[in-house]
C-alpha cells in the first residue's frame, strides 16, 4: 500500500464512506469498514477521523457541496428567482435523484438515525440546516441579482422548498415512476414560485 499523508486522505475516505453508507446503511458503517473500502490502515483512518460522528459530519458537508454544485449548474441567477428555482431544481433532480437514488436513501437514513440516537443538535439538524441555508442563500442571490423581492423571507422559502422536495423524493424512492415524478416536480416548483411571488423591487 503506497504511503499517502493522512491529511491528503480525507476526500478519499469521505468518498469511501458514502459508498459504504449507500451499500450497508448507517448502522453497518464502521470506521473499520470505511478504512477497508479506502484501502488504508485503520490507524490512518483514526488519525484523519477520530470518531464515526466526525466522519459522518464530513460526509454531510461533502454531500451538501454536491447539492450546491447541482443547484448552481446552469442557473443564471441574474434571470431572477423563478428561473433560478426552475433550472436548479430540475438539474438537482436529474443529477442527484434520478441518477443517485441510493445517495438520497442514505441521507434519509442518516437523518433518522441521528434523530433517534442524538435528538436535537445532532447530524439530522446539521443536515437540514445546511440544505435550508443553501436554498435560502441561492434564492436571495437570484433575487438580488435580478432586482427582485419575494413575498416571504428567504429562510422560510428555503425551509418550505426543502420540505416539498423531501416529499417528492420519498415518493420517488417508494415508487420510482419517472414520468409521474417529473410531472409532480414541475407542479411543485409552480407552487413554490407562486408562494415566493417574486416581483421587481
Amino acid at each position: 500500500m503506497a504511503y499517502v499523508k493522512a491529511a491528503e486522505r480525507e476526500g478519499q475516505i469521505v468518498a469511501a464512506a458514502i459508498r459504504v453508507l449507500v451499500a450497508d446503511g448507517v448502522a453497518g458503517t464502521t470506521l473499520r469498514a470505511v478504512a477497508a473500502e479506502s484501502d488504508i490502515a485503520l490507524g490512518t483512518m483514526h488519525y484523519v477521523f477520530a470518531t464515526k460522528d466526525a466522519l459522518l459530519r464530513a460526509v454531510i458537508r461533502a454531500v451538501a457541496a454536491d447539492v450546491s454544485a447541482a443547484l448552481r449548474a446552469g442557473a443564471e441567477v441574474d434571470q431572477g428567482v423563478t428561473h433560478a428555482l426552475r433550472r436548479s431544481v430540475g438539474n438537482f433532480w436529474t443529477t442527484l435523484v434520478e441518477h443517485e437514488i441510493g445517495l438520497q436513501i442514505m441521507q434519509y437514513e442518516l437523518a433518522m438515525y441521528s434523530a433517534r440516537t442524538e435528538g436535537p443538535g445532532g447530524l439530522a439538524q446539521l443536515l437540514y440546516e445546511q440544505y435550508t441555508s443553501l436554498v435560502a442563500e441561492f434564492c436571495e442571490q437570484a433575487a438580488r441579482a435580478a432586482g427582485e423581492r419575494c413575498a416571504v423571507d428567504f429562510e422560510t422559502l428555503g425551509r418550505l422548498s426543502l420540505a416539498v422536495m423531501d416529499g417528492l423524493i420519498v415518493q420517488y424512492v417508494a415508487n420510482p415512476d419517472l414520468e409521474r415524478a417529473r410531472r409532480d416536480l414541475d407542479r411543485a416548483v409552480d407552487m413554490v414560485v407562486r408562494y415566493a411571488d417574486p416581483r421587481p423591487r
